[in-house]
């Protein structure tokens, strides 16, 4: 989590952008990416290594299309804040990444690991 959040504040100084431009990308990964944490551990649980497999699979399908309509809602609440969050390569590749760090950790800690 902290390497996440380390990334997003060096992002934010070399790309010139205040950190809430890449709170879109944040989210989505953050949902992506724990949520997927969550159905592997059931799957690995109930079913084994086949049953995480299927789950991250299915899950990766369920989080992306979950994932990218709260991306979607959170840009528009930006940007009629006046904030802006234009996507460029860097940006939304970092706010993802730093997203999914953060995301995954949370549940993690959350689980006690």
């Amino acid at each position: 989590m902290l390497i996440g959040l380390l990334i997003l504040i060096l992002s934010s100084k070399l790309f010139k952008r205040p950190l809430l431009s890449f709170l879109p990308d944040i989210v989505y990964g953050m949902i992506d990416t724990g949520t997927l944490v969550i159905f592997a551990y059931v799957g690995l649980t109930l079913a084994g290594l086949l049953g995480a497999a299927v789950s991250i699979v299915v899950s990766d399908a369920i989080t992306d299309s979950f994932g990218g309509a709260i991306e979607g809602k959170v840009d528009e609440i930006l940007r009629k804040r006046g904030i802006d969050t234009s996507r460029t390569l860097k940006t939304t590749s970092v706010g993802k990444f730093a997203g999914c760090l953060i995301g995954g950790s949370v549940v993690l800690v959350i689980a006690g690991y």
